[in-house]
């Protein structure tokens, strides 16, 4: 195939570009690197230093690459900058998306795969989250992906898009080549190892959860195994396979779980992080945090029966060993 990966520059996008190329595919990465980084994209691969929502300029580079799936990884991603700008995130990722989509349309591109979140589901009735759970998004960021999501499901019955929606929670670990690195950092894992190299004060939000040592409990996900279930989701939308259209049949638009199947707690994070780097982290507790819910795991049920995908990565000890062996590498992340 070949392949446009948006947000390709990014930390998930870059890490699934490698994995495209290694199976044999060809790459080209759109990305505006606004977060993304030029070092990030693997030699091997080409790189458009454009943005996604220009539709004409974006329907152009998918004629010329005679580009066949795309891998849309973009988008806007914090929650919290999303509730005080939600006005960004429906530019972003919606508009956005729907420019990319109109694009494909223009080109011809029929196979796409969406980086999606398990946002999409605010807060579940029910864990481990199914496919069958309502989708009830809680902030602007959830809801952007949300319709985007549904965006796809109307282009796969009015125009015959072949697509899978990947649904997934907290991204970790690194590859050898590419790791984490944001700006500002949201996330558990690389936030205990900032405080690990005494960057940060770590503060735990709740000690007093009904969970077994009072911490919330999340899903986390190793990028690599990420990256191998973007690959299968690619395989997925074949014109001749039957997951996503049987012949004569309309496209089906999919959605798909992505999780470990089992939930840490951020206790089990942290003193599997002192284990990984050799010596107590320090931290706080603080007072829990509004809206946080106990427990977010989710069923990856229907990615194992759909998609033969399963994590390879699970342990969290492998996750932030390697997420902590890349940042010894790159003590000053990606050099511009």
């Amino acid at each position: 195939m070949r392949i446009l990966v948006t947000g390709g520059a990014g930390y998930v996008g870059s890490v699934s570009v490698e994995r495209l190329l290694e199976a044999g595919h060809a790459v080209v990465v759109l990305d505006d690197l606004s977060t993304g980084h030029r070092a990030a994209v693997p030699a091997g691969a080409h790189l458009v230093a454009a943005s996604y929502g220009d539709e004409a300029a974006t329907a152009d580079l998918l004629e010329r690459e005679r580009i066949d799936a795309i891998l849309h990884c973009a988008a806007r991603s914090l929650v919290g900058e999303s509730i005080a700008d939600p006005a960004r995130y429906y530019r972003d990722n919606v508009v956005g998306g729907i420019a990319l989509l109109e694009a494909a349309r223009r080109a011809g591109v029929g196979r796409f795969v969406f980086s999606s979140t398990a946002a999409v589901y605010g807060v579940p009735d029910a864990t481990p989250i199914t496919e069958n759970t309502p989708l009830r998004p809680i902030n602007p960021y959830g809801e952007t992906k949300r319709t985007v999501e549904d965006a796809i499901r109307w282009y796969a019955a009015a125009y015959g898009l072949r697509s899978v929606s990947l649904r997934y929670f907290n991204v970790a670990g690194a590859s050898e080549r590419n790791g984490e690195v944001h700006e500002p950092e949201t996330h558990l894992i690389p936030n205990v190892l900032r405080a690990a190299e005494g960057r940060t004060t770590l503060t735990i939000y709740g000690t007093d959860y009904p969970t077994p040592d009072g911490t919330c409990i999340r899903d986390y996900i190793h990028v690599a195994d990420l990256a191998d279930a973007h690959l299968l989701a690619l395989e997925a939308t074949a014109p001749d396979d039957p997951r996503t259209g049987a012949a004569g049949e309309p496209a089906l638009a999919l959605a798909l779980n992505l999780g470990n199947g089992d939930g840490f707690s951020v206790l089990d994070v942290l003193r599997a992080a002192e284990r990984v780097v050799g010596q107590p982290i320090p931290h706080r507790v603080g007072p829990r945090r509004a809206g946080d819910p106990p427990i977010l795991v989710a069923s990856n049920a229907r990615a194992r029966d759909v998609l033969g995908w399963a994590p390879r990565r699970d342990s969290l000890e492998e996750m932030i060993g390697s997420a902590w062996a890349w940042r010894r590498r790159h003590a000053n992340g990606y050099e511009r």
